[in-house]
């Protein structure tokens, strides 16, 4: 494939949105790899050709068509699509034709580069003559990731319930597999039954999804985590617990931060990594706080035409919210009668932590609101050790750092900054050491939680 300049912009708003996934390839970048093929089962159910594409293969091409100034994540994710179609190419020959694709980029709102990385993309790909008809579905912020126009209406809500149900039975198999793995009775016992599992789960999804049975797949779960609590040897101690926040794609994309989870397991850890539902219930929450703020502001100034619109906004926020939170709930009771697993933390008890302590607000937003809350939280409920990860240069992950070191030292919580980018550094083994020796001492003085 051949890159040429282009000198129109016009194709952002033409070929970034949300189209009808009916009768297309849908393409979903790999981040948490359990939950987007989890993910992928659900769309299949609801008759979308649903994939999980190759990543890290790429990345070559991602730094190629990529300047450097990107946050690492564009990177990646221009690369796993880049790959993709130049496999697909070879694979078919003659017979390729990208308008059989839709490739899945959501955004988010500023200030995060995130917003960006589908227009970017946009114009990498219509670089190609041949990729310029490729279309890029997104879902945004900005409606809660609303899933009208790319399925019919009719199947839209029912498909977005079932779509945010995989979400949660994702997060609680990651869950799952950091609970297990530092204590599994050979190497390896755990990896083999989780890959296992995720496959199952993604069949169950597909097969229970459309019917919207969430208690069937509730019993396939159950059966898994039976499964998976009889791989850990009892015998072992109980280790330092380590909390984890960070940009979202970074810290559940494995390729990408190295693998820290399995490193810190290594050097003696039990982790829980901060869960993508947590986001999810971000945007329904951040949605449902901007409508009011709105609602205040025209009240203020007695301006009624619009009032209508945003308390039905506000309603349908709530009621999403309520909803996700719910569902959680009701995973997480089922899950805890079999084995200790931590839920994910309420967005709003991360806001009144942030205003009690004064230590940001959430009219600046990005995922800065949840990482300099979590942090303060995993300290809170005893965890030994607390870890941010973002890419090399975010703002938001720069702006934790900045905000929560000064913290944790006067709460006496060892603090590991983990930025990253494609390189990797040579001391990186030896700070991840250090900071578990510390992690080691204080579990040694305070205990641990118990989940």
């Amino acid at each position: 494939m051949e890159a040429k300049k282009i000198h129109t912009f016009q194709s952002i708003s033409d070929n970034v949105g949300q189209f009808n996934l009916q009768e297309k390839t849908f393409l979903i970048p790999e981040m948490a790899r359990i939950g987007c093929h989890l993910l992928a089962g659900a769309f299949r159910g609801f008759g979308i050709n649903a994939i999980v594409i190759e990543t890290y293969k790429g990345l070559d091409l991602g730094k190629e068509f990529t300047s450097g100034k990107e946050c690492f994540p564009c990177q990646v994710t221009t690369g796993d699509i880049l790959y993709f179609l130049k496999k697909e190419k070879e694979r078919l020959g003659n017979n390729f034709n990208t308008e059989n694709y839709i490739y899945f980029m959501p955004e988010a709102t500023g200030p995060c580069r995130f917003g960006m990385y589908n227009k970017y993309q946009r114009i990498v790909l219509d670089s190609f003559p041949e990729l310029r008809k490729l279309k890029i579905g997104s879902l945004t912020t900005g409606n809660a990731y609303s899933l009208d126009g790319m399925i019919d209406e009719d199947s839209a809500k029912e498909l977005r319930k079932v779509a945010y149900f995989s979400v949660i039975i994702g997060d609680a198999l990651d869950r799952l597999l950091w609970r297990i793995r530092p204590y599994e009775k050979e190497p390896g016992m755990t990896d083999d039954f989780i890959e296992r599992a995720m496959n199952h789960m993604s069949d169950a999804f597909e097969t229970y999804g459309p019917e919207s049975n969430f208690e069937q797949i509730l019993d396939e779960l159950e059966k898994i985590t039976v499964e998976g609590k009889s791989i850990i040897d009892p015998t072992i101690a109980r280790k330092p617990l380590i909390g984890i926040v960070g940009e979202i794609y970074l810290r559940t994309h494995t390729y990408s931060n190295q693998d820290l989870a399995r490193t810190l397991e290594k050097f003696g850890a039990e982790v829980v990594i901060s869960s993508l539902t947590e986001w999810m219930d971000f945007t329904a929450y951040e949605n449902s706080r901007l409508s009011k703020i709105e609602l205040r502001r025209h009240l203020k100034q007695f301006r009624t035409d619009r009032l209508k619109r945003i308390l039905k906004d506000i309603l349908n926020y709530d009621i999403t919210l309520f909803y996700q939170q719910k569902k959680q709930k009701d995973v997480y009771k089922l899950l805890n009668s079999h084995i200790d697993l931590p839920e994910a933390h309420r967005v709003a008890d991360l806001e009144k932590i942030i205003k009690k302590y004064d230590l940001y607000s959430f009219d600046i937003g990005t995922e800065a609101c949840l990482s300099i809350a979590g942090l303060v939280e995993y300290a809170k409920e005893a965890y030994n050790g607390v870890v941010n990860v973002y890419p090399f240069t975010c703002m938001p992950g720069t702006i934790t750092s900045a905000v929560i070191k000064p913290i944790m030292n006067r709460l006496e919580m060892p603090f590991l900054d983990a930025p990253y980018d494609d390189s990797y550094q040579p001391g990186r083994e030896a700070t991840i050491r250090t900071f578990m020796y510390q992690a080691q001492q204080h579990f040694k003085r305070n205990g641990r939680k118990s989940h």
